[in-house]
């Protein structure tokens, strides 16, 4: 190879080296080494499951409920769950294993370098979509408690949250593991009074039947409730954020790590169904026992402030319902905020090779939710989250049928991912083309393109096209377009004995950072190698590998 320096070198050189030390806190767009991967595994789990704290659930399962009945409400929720829990798996593990974040996973899972650049503004969609509700939610007890406009509010509600995740992981984890025990607390307690001191309240959620006040279970009101919570499946790759800085798993820590993967990476529908569950009865019960319910049961503000009111004095129980309503939305739209940045920052720099900066895009994302804040987004929530859940269901699902049928069934994704510049093709149809397809088709489905008889069952087109077209796609095509490249030119091993990424340092010769293997190719005209991020912002490929004949 070369060793001589093209002439822009140098001044590029400086740009980067100054990317790649502002994205050091949180390895934005890149591998997440084990030098920084210092948390242990409990700790990495309760920092993402901090992260699900959200309140939008209490507002989803109440406003599927009140729509269709409790029975079709519950057998929606429940396959939502099955759902998310099966195509959460693959990810997550993939995520912990190799210490990816999902848009890098995505890259080598069947979409190309190019190609999952549609998916990050799918996620990131996701962010400013739910920031908007919990931001809402927010404002909703301010306004409630302390008496402040709902337009104050909401701008409060985005501003709090800008300091708060300047400093990426580092402040984040610390966060999240401070507040869990108060919001556990303050969330659990009126909800087991309520059972406890009201117990015909169990019955009446078991008969109550909606809106329409039709009798029994119906299998079309079951899928569109389904296809409501299913909005949230992107909220794994919220989870991921967090889990990609797992520590190495290895034999004395295999039974742990595993317990942290599934807890804080699949699990979390767990937790985010019996919040739907929750949210659903105490909308039935504020419906049948508060006067004026019907304009306040799909608002976990006043789902709360209810029952507290029941069993503590008022002054007590209006704070106790802003104090859990505060704590619940700043632990999740931290996470929003960040993990929308991210998305963002990921897209914008590989689609320009510019990198800006998270925070200008951290602003971004919170600018785009306060607009639909302002815009009241509670008047057409179930409309937009179930379009939105068209589009994650397919994503996610093309992803994880890629992993597991792919990769582990037909062998003809490559086993561990890639991500880098040089090493994947631009797009590949496999999953590209899988995503637009189920996509497209399913939205069509939704708005009642194919007929009224088959509208409900959206997500099912969703998941059943996305599921199955990646496996016929990856044979079509042979699998040719995942790799462009089988060797990134550097002799060192990618992994070590237990199967980890290695933790060999190498000095980028762009940015001059100190870089672990996993996240560095030879460059193409230096006999030296370069890192992933300096590759992303090389304008004239001068350090991009050429295709491998």
């Amino acid at each position: 190879m070369s060793t001589v320096s093209p002439p822009h070198d140098n001044a590029t050189g400086a740009v980067r080296a100054g990317a790649a030390k502002e994205t050091l806190e949180d390895y934005t767009l890149r591998f997440a080494p084990r030098s920084y991967r210092r948390w242990g595994t409990g700790t990495v789990a309760v920092s993402a499951l901090g992260g699900i704290a959200y309140l939008a659930d209490f507002a989803i399962g109440a406003n599927i409920g009140i729509s269709y009945g409790t029975s079709s409400a519950l057998a929606g929720i429940a396959l939502f769950a099955v759902v998310i829990f099966a195509t959460g798996l693959p990810l997550a593990y993939y995520a912990a294993r190799y210490n990816l974040d999902l848009d890098l996973i995505t890259r080598g899972s069947g979409f190309g370098y190019y190609g999952s650049v549609v998916t990050n503004v799918i996620f990131a969609s996701f962010t400013f979509i739910f920031f908007a509700l919990e931001g809402s939610i927010m404002a909703q007890g301010l306004n409630l408690g302390l008496h402040i406009p709902n337009w104050l509010g909401y701008a409060l509600s985005t501003v709090v949250i800008f300091p708060l995740v300047m400093y990426g992981m580092s402040l984040l984890s610390k966060l999240q593991l401070w507040t869990t025990p108060l919001w556990l607390l303050l969330m659990v307690a009126p909800f087991g009074y309520l059972v406890i001191s009201h117990p015909e309240s169990v019955g009446d959620f078991f008969a109550y039947r909606g809106e329409s006040g039709t009798s029994g279970f119906s299998t079309s009101s079951m899928f569109l409730a389904a296809g409501v919570c299913l909005s949230l499946i992107a909220q794994i790759a919220e989870q991921i954020d967090y889990l990609r800085f797992m520590p190495p798993r290895t034999p004395d820590n295999a039974r742990r790590w595993w317990t942290a993967v599934l807890l804080a990476g699949p699990g979390w529908v767990i937790f985010g169904a019996l919040k739907q569950v929750v949210g659903l009865f105490l909308a039935v019960y504020i419906l049948a026992n508060v006067a004026d319910g019907a304009g306040v049961a799909n608002q976990p503000v006043h789902q709360f402030l209810e029952i507290y009111r029941d069993f503590l004095p008022a002054p007590v129980a209006m704070t106790l319902a802003v104090i859990l309503v505060v704590i619940s939305q700043v632990k999740i739209n931290v996470t929003n905020a960040y993990s929308g940045s991210l998305a963002w920052t990921n897209s914008w720099t590989r689609v320009t090779r510019n990198y800006p900066g998270r925070l200008v895009f951290l602003g971004v994302n919170l600018a785009i939710a306060l607009v639909l804040m302002e815009a009241n987004m509670f008047d057409f929530l179930n409309t937009i989250l179930g379009f939105y859940a068209n589009c994650g269901m397919s994503w996610v699902v093309v992803v994880a049928s890629d992993i597991a049928i792919n990769k582990y069934l037909l062998k003809i994704s490559p086993m561990q991912p890639e991500f880098r510049r040089g090493m994947l093709y631009a797009v590949n149809p496999v999953g590209f083309g899988s995503m637009i397809i189920s996509a497209g088709v399913s939205i069509l489905v939704f708005f009642g393109g194919l007929g009224e008889g088959i509208k409900p069952y959206s997500p099912l087109v969703a998941i059943v096209l996305a599921l199955v077209l990646p496996p016929v796609l990856a044979l079509a095509t042979r699998g040719r377009y995942y790799l462009r490249r089988t060797d990134d030119g550097i002799d060192a091993p990618m992994y070590d004995e237990y199967g980890n990424p290695s933790g060999e340092v190498m000095e980028c010769h762009v940015c001059h950072e100190q870089i672990e293997r996993p996240d560095l190719t030879a460059c193409r005209t230096h006999d030296a190698v370069v890192c992933s991020l300096c590759l992303s912002q090389d304008k004239v490929a001068d350090h991009v590998l050429p295709a491998q004949v």
